[in-house]
């Protein structure tokens, strides 16, 4: 085996708007990754209303029944096995907000969390997706490894936010909001980059547009590729690339080494 033949690189971004995200460079950027999968969230588009050209890869899009809403999709070199969209329960199915492509070795999952919305307009309902989303996994994790990534809407610990004090009761940032993620790791996964970085700080993935948070740096760390406990000796790095622009979300990243799994 020569070079990096065993080496499986991913990267999840939310482009909060596919058509914008295009006229700022996502293709070049995507071109210039070569990941070997690809995923993105928010969308915010409908079937035929954009035609993404990537040679070498196939491509799974999951919208929302809301135009101009919510989204995902995934790119990925290598053909899956099965595809599903959603988690099978139609209360949560409406939004576009899941995909799930099943490998030979392991499953891969990429996920918009619901947002609880200003005054928390929607934290009972983002309680019960994360109950239901966490059996969703722990189903598939029951068959093989599961990779989930994407935007989960919530900023773990206070390392991971730059104003914890101040957005502590803020949707993203409510006490029961991270004791969900909690829960969700301590099902059996692992959150790669802080697995790697206990100790960074001042390292985020999204910044609001207003009052010039990013060139402050005043962010969060809300996006996440998540692992199975069992491919710890798998992972190789994580990264977060907030040198990328295009959207209020970077992109991050996770390499795997496959010989491990």
């Amino acid at each position: 085996m020569s070079g990096l033949d065993y080496r499986m690189k991913l990267i999840s971004w939310n482009v909060n708007g596919i058509r914008a995200c295009v006229q700022k460079g996502f293709e070049d950027y995507f071109k210039s990754e070569d990941a070997d999968i690809f995923c993105i969230q928010e969308s915010k588009m409908q079937e035929g209303q954009l035609k993404l050209d990537f040679p070498g890869y196939y491509q799974y899009w999951n919208y929302a029944v809301k135009k101009g809403y919510s989204g995902t999709a995934v790119f990925t070199k290598e053909e899956p096995i099965s595809v599903v969209n959603g988690i099978g329960m139609e209360e949560h199915d409406q939004e576009g907000r899941v995909i799930t492509l099943e490998f030979e070795k392991f499953y891969f999952v990429t996920v918009y969390t619901p947002n609880s919305q200003n005054e928390l307009a929607r934290l009972d309902y983002r309680m019960k997706w994360e109950d239901d989303f966490r059996a969703y996994l722990k189903g598939l994790d029951e068959k093989k490894p599961v990779v989930v990534t994407g935007d989960m809407n919530v900023a773990h610990e206070e390392i991971d936010i730059k104003n914890p004090k101040t957005n502590r009761k803020n949707a993203g940032f409510t006490d029961e909001e991270r004791a969900k993620m909690t829960e969700l790791l301590s099902a059996g996964f692992i959150d790669t980059f802080r697995y790697f970085y206990p100790d960074q700080k001042d390292i985020y993935s999204w910044w609001s547009y207003r009052f010039s948070a990013r060139a402050k740096n005043a962010g969060w760390r809300i996006d996440y590729f998540l692992a199975s406990d069992r491919l710890k000796d798998a992972l190789v790095d994580a990264k977060i690339h907030t040198e990328i622009m295009g959207s209020d979300h970077c992109p991050v990243e996770l390499d795997l080494d496959l010989t491990k799994i």
